[in-house]
């Protein structure tokens, strides 16, 4: 298991976003939040003080929601917990990446296909603007994009693989394997390591993942919060 406080995976969103990804997002003091229209995450150090809190209420606006991906932090009064939901965080540097022929790179006239895949299935936060993050790959069938996997947060070295999704109409074909291992293709094509971040109580994405090659890094915290009114 990877533990070395100096990983940036430690915490993401912060290494993120003032790292490869900070053009997507603000930052005040040290506390750090993507652009709404992007993805709901938001990150604070590892031991936030009521400074960190209230540069990030700034950020955000009062009584907005936001989700802190990390090592978890109580929350200051004021400030609404919302969801909490525990995570893992898993490592695929052994798996075996390789391009499936029937993978299409989506642009940005699949825009509207790939809102209304992810509103059949759930996979996670999705925003007008999440597609930017990086490279997300489809497959259709009939003209219908039935499945999907992309690239969402970024820090140097390694690429997380997120937006995996698969309409229950093309289920049981092994279509978010093959897209996974597409997108981990050219993860390392670039040379970065493939990650991904799941729920903990999501067993059967887990074994999945476990069976292709990804091994847990640590434990991880999802909280969905609101910030105070004022």
């Amino acid at each position: 298991m990877i533990d070395a406080m100096d990983d940036p995976l430690v915490n993401p969103v912060p290494a993120a976003l003032t790292g490869p990804l900070r053009t997507f997002g603000d930052r005040r003091g040290r506390a750090v939040r993507f652009d709404p229209d992007v993805s709901p995450f938001a990150g604070l150090p590892a031991d936030p003080d009521a400074r960190d809190w209230a540069d990030l209420a700034a950020l955000a606006g009062p009584g907005e929601t936001l989700v802190l991906a990390g090592p978890g932090a109580a929350a200051p009064a004021g400030w609404e917990t919302v969801r909490a939901l525990d995570g893992v965080q898993m490592d695929g540097a052994g798996v075996e990446a390789a391009p499936d022929p029937e993978a299409i790179e989506l642009e940005v006239g699949d825009r509207d296909a790939m809102r209304d895949l992810v509103e059949r299935t759930r996979p996670g936060p999705w925003g007008p603007r999440t597609a930017e993050l990086g490279t997300y790959l489809g497959i259709r069938r009939g003209g219908e994009l039935v499945a999907m996997a992309g690239e969402r947060l970024r820090v140097p070295g390694r690429t997380e693989i997120s937006a995996v999704c698969t309409d229950p109409s093309a289920r049981g074909q092994g279509l978010a394997e093959r897209l996974v291992r597409a997108v981990a293709a050219g993860i390392v094509a670039r040379g970065d390591r493939p990650i991904l971040h799941g729920a903990a109580s999501n067993e059967t994405a887990l074994r999945l993942y476990r069976r292709m090659g990804f091994v847990l890094s640590r434990p991880m915290r999802f909280d969905l919060l609101r910030t105070p009114e004022r």
